[in-house]
């Protein structure tokens, strides 16, 4: 599917990283991604076990130790620590750090976001992880917010513009049924972004109940 992206992006935009859920945290999507010469932005599994590479000394240069300390999360150092802000009394730290997973063929570069309530002290965390070993935190961080971006389209393209009700069989057809469905829910937010300069706290269904909705799309 990314090759047959490329043949009709390739001429246009081109593509650097493949931003994808923590189902493809793995070893196998990012040698994938490597092979298509993208840089691949994940998630890792909560608890996955992640090391910090072997600081060899000048006595054991010829060791072949590659793992030392083990992460603990409850316990991060303070020197990856990047960020730290506190919102109504939940504080976000963020780590990063270059660190080895003993299922991946290379070192990740791994961001931590830890979400500390002051109140209860309940923590939690996740693990966002990068190929490249340059990309700063700020930058995985947004990317990989771009992918809940396409998860509200296919709400959207679902709820509201028949991705889920059309009945055509052959491929031609189910091809122009869904990119008339993506692409009614890119015009329906252009035209949004105008509906609520006077209607701040309109919807879809606002919009498309308007009569002037019916004149654009009769």
């Amino acid at each position: 599917m990314i090759k047959s992206l490329f043949k009709l992006l390739a001429k246009f935009i081109p593509l650097t990283y493949l931003v994808l859920d923590g189902h493809f945290g793995n070893n196998n999507a990012l040698q994938m991604a490597r092979q298509l010469n993208l840089h691949i932005i994940s998630k890792l599994r909560y608890d996955s076990a992640l090391y910090i590479p072997y600081q060899h000394s000048d006595s054991d240069k010829r060791s072949r130790r590659k793992y030392g300390d083990k992460i603990d999360y409850d316990n991060i150092l303070n020197k990856y620590l990047c960020k730290s802000t506190i919102d109504e009394d939940i504080q976000t730290d963020i780590y990063q750090a270059t660190l080895l997973h003993k299922e991946f063929a290379q070192a990740l570069n791994v961001v931590i976001l830890v979400k500390t309530n002051l109140k209860t002290h309940a923590c939690s965390h996740v693990i966002l992880f990068y190929s490249d070993l340059k990309l700063s935190s700020e930058k995985i961080i947004d990317y990989y917010k771009l992918r809940f971006q396409i998860e509200f389209n296919f709400r959207d393209a679902k709820q509201f513009w028949g991705l889920e009700d059309f009945m055509n069989l052959s491929q031609t057809a189910v091809t122009n049924a869904v990119n008339l469905a993506f692409f009614m829910v890119n015009l329906s937010h252009h035209l949004l972004a105008d509906f609520r300069l006077l209607n701040p706290d309109s919807g879809i269904l606002d919009l498309k109940a308007h009569p002037e909705w019916f004149s654009i799309c009769p």
